[in-house]
């Protein structure tokens, strides 16, 4: 059986900003994210199993990126560590989905990390492919494995 590749697209909102940048980006905002995640591998060939012909199956792998990605990242605010991080400490109300990263939370770092995050956690019979984020609607970052 030849090997196939399939996505799946997932929507969420997500506030960031760019610690020491020289933009407009250096201030929180948020963005209207769309990820799309792709696998490969071989159609599954036993009839007795009720996956027959997927190579997975698509609420398999929304599971997956919802739980390590959606859940986590849906209206939180994300910064680097080397913000003053320590200043929403008093201010928990509304800031209590956050995340503070070792790196900048560019798109293009945060598709490196997603990639990561998604090939610990991915079935062994499918291989990672490709993650794309949208940042806007024109703007993206990918991460391909065959560039790995």
């Amino acid at each position: 059986m030849a090997t196939v590749r399939v996505t799946k697209i997932f929507r969420f909102e997500m506030a960031h900003a760019l610690w020491g940048y020289d933009g407009l980006c250096k201030n929180i905002h948020g963005h209207s994210y769309v990820l799309k995640i792709t696998v490969s591998g071989t159609p599954i060939e036993n009839p007795a199993d009720k996956k027959l012909g997927m190579v997975i199956d698509f609420g398999d792998l929304k599971r997956v990126v919802n739980k390590y990605i959606v859940d986590v990242f849906d209206h939180s605010l994300v910064l680097s560590k080397n913000a003053p991080t320590d200043k929403f400490d008093d201010i928990r109300e509304m800031f209590d989905r956050r995340t503070w990263f070792d790196f900048q939370p560019t798109a293009e770092n945060m598709v490196v990390y997603f990639a990561g995050i998604l090939q610990a956690q991915l079935p062994s019979t499918v291989k990672l492919q490709s993650v794309r984020l949208y940042e806007t609607v024109n703007s993206y970052a990918e991460w391909l494995a065959e560039d790995q």
